[in-house]
């Protein structure tokens, strides 16, 4: 991108001197390509999480308030419907529950898409919505809440790969009980998995093929359970953040009266357009929260 931008600096200096507009036209394409290249860069260095290249589980749930809740949660989902479409992803419901008379209690549904969950991880938390009651003959202004919560769709099928230079292998006589000899060979084998530290040992067997290939066996099956529960440690870590989503600390308000505007409070960002907002158009605020490092 440096060399590019180079590039596009000797051609725009040539395009002055020359008064070529249509190689100042050229030179004006290259830059703002490069701009686009630049942001995108940007945007990708803040995607380095374990879990943001993973697909995503969203789940978007009314805050109390009845109809209008439920009404506001059928809204947030047809947005976040949208904006999956723009990206070319895809969306699975799982869970789905209707409102009492319109609307959506709650709904669950996957996201899969490169960096989906780095993307919608900074959706987490309450969306607050306020505008004149359509559900209300009197016209008065209503303020509805939502929450939503955004998880990383892990793995299930957990690959243990053993590399043999991660491994240190010793053989030993085994030895019975009160430490009688089992034998006279170096049968029994103890196996260190050197990243981990786990050790394993097997002397059972007479072979010294066979007690390595049931301690291969312990070693693959405890470092198995050790990813597992590393998995389990994440997602509860990440299930723990909800703690901090209560109704009176909402990341992103939406005005529909007396003014329009659509403000994310995190970043103090405004945007006036509420429709295109909820039609999908949320990568400002996404990228914006991204790029700020609060995500």
């Amino acid at each position: 991108m440096e060399k590019d931008l180079e590039d596009a600096g000797i051609l725009l200096e040539l395009a002055v001197e020359e008064a070529d507009a249509d190689t100042t036209q050229e030179a004006a394409d290259q830059i703002h390509e490069l701009g686009r290249r630049i942001h995108q860069f940007s945007l990708n260095t803040m995607l380095d999480g374990d879990d943001d290249a993973n697909n995503a589980i969203l789940s978007i749930n009314a805050g109390a308030g009845g109809t209008e809740a439920q009404d506001w949660a059928e809204m947030l989902f047809r947005m976040y419907l949208r904006w999956v479409e723009s990206k070319g992803f895809k969306s699975n419901v799982i869970d789905f529950q209707p409102g009492d008379e319109a609307g959506i209690k709650s709904v669950t549904f996957t996201v899969t898409g490169q960096f989906a969950y780095g993307y919608l991880k900074s959706e987490s938390g309450v969306h607050r919505l306020v505008r004149i009651s359509p559900f209300n003959a009197s016209g008065k202004r209503h303020t509805s809440f939502a929450s939503v919560f955004v998880y990383p769709e892990l793995d299930n099928e957990i690959a243990i790969d053993v590399d043999d230079k991660d491994l240190r292998i010793d053989v030993f006589r085994a030895s019975g009980a009160g430490g009688q000899h089992v034998n006279k060979t170096s049968s029994a084998v103890r196996i260190t998995h050197l990243p981990t530290g786990i050790v394993v040992q097997c002397q059972q067997e007479k072979s010294q093929h066979r007690n390595k290939d049931m301690a291969m066996k312990v070693l693959k099956a405890r470092l198995y359970e050790a990813e597992k529960r590393k998995q389990d440690e994440r997602l509860q870590e990440i299930h723990d953040g909800k703690d901090d989503i209560a109704w009176g600390s909402q990341i992103r308000s939406y005005v529909l009266h007396p003014y329009q505007m659509v403000k994310d409070h995190r970043i103090g960002l405004d945007v006036g357009n509420v429709n295109s907002v909820l039609d999908g158009d949320i990568d400002v605020f996404i990228e914006g929260v991204l790029l700020s490092g609060k995500a």
